[in-house]
C-alpha cells in the first residue's frame, strides 16, 4: 500500500485484510511484536529507537522478511508502510526473490496535500489504547472518549498542520519515487483517495479481483 501520511492507506490494508482473510503487516506492529518478544531483531531495532533514530534499511527489510515468511503469509499478505525509500523496495525485491515471490501489486492511494492537512487535522487518537477517529468521517459515540476503552482522545501532535505539512515534504521527497519504481515494476495501481472510504476500497477490490 502506497499513499502519503493520512491518505487512508492502513485503513484500506485492514479492510483488504478482513476481505481476503490474509495478514496487515505494518513495521510498527513487526517492531513492537519483536521488541515485546525480545528476539535478536527486536533487541537490534530497539537499540536504535531508544537512540530517537530511524532503524536502518537493512535491519527493517529482515524484519518484514522474517514475518512474511510465516505460515500465516503463505497465500499472502498486505505491507502497509514498508518500502518507504528506494533502497528499501530493492532489498525487499532481492529478499522476495530468492523466497521466490513477488510484489503483485502497488496500490497508490491518491490524495492531494491539502486535502491531507484538513483531513489529519481532523483526527482523534486514543491516549489509552491507541485506536483512531476523525470528528467528520469516523466519529466515536461520545465526543473525544474512545469507544473501545473509554480514555480521552486527542489531536496527536504528528496530526497538527504543520507537522503535517512537513511529513508531507519527507514524504514527496523520500517515497514519492517509490511510485516511479512500481510503475516502471509494472504492479502500479493508483485509486482516487478523496471519494468515499467505501468506494475506495471497491475500486482496490476491482484491482485485486474478487
Amino acid at each position: 500500500m502506497l499513499g502519503a501520511p493520512g491518505a487512508g492507506k492502513g485503513t484500506q490494508a485492514k479492510m483488504l485484510a478482513v476481505k481476503y482473510s490474509i495478514p496487515h503487516i505494518s513495521t510498527g506492529d513487526i517492531f513492537r511484536a519483536n521488541i515485546k518478544n525480545g528476539t535478536e531483531l527486536g533487541k537490534k531495532a530497539k537499540a536504535f529507537m531508544d537512540q530517537g533514530l530511524l532503524v536502518p534499511d537493512e535491519l527493517t527489510c529482515d524484519l518484514v522478511v522474517d514475518r512474511i515468511a510465516q505460515e500465516d503469509c503463505k497465500n499472502g499478505y498486505i505491507l502497509d508502510g514498508f518500502p518507504r525509500t528506494i533502497p528499501q523496495a530493492e532489498a525487499l525485491d532481492a529478499a522476495l526473490k530468492i523466497m521466490g515471490t513477488a510484489i503483485d501489486y502497488a496500490i497508490n492511494v491518491d490524495v492531494p496535500d491539502e486535502n491531507i492537512v484538513n483531513r489529519m487535522g481532523g483526527r482523534r487518537a486514543c491516549v489509552g489504547c491507541g485506536a483512531t477517529y476523525h470528528i467528520v468521517y469516523n466519529t466515536p459515540k461520545t465526543a473525544d472518549i474512545c469507544d473501545a476503552c473509554g480514555e480521552k482522545l486527542i489531536l496527536r501532535d504528528d496530526d497538527q498542520p504543520e507537522t503535517v505539512q512537513k511529513r508531507l515534504t519527507v514524504y514527496h521527497d523520500q517515497t514519492q519515487p517509490l511510485i516511479d519504481y512500481y510503475e516502471k515494476a509494472g504492479v502500479l495501481r493508483t485509486v482516487d483517495g478523496t471519494v468515499d472510504m467505501e468506494d475506495v476500497f471497491a475500486a482496490i477490490v476491482k484491482i485485486l479481483g474478487e
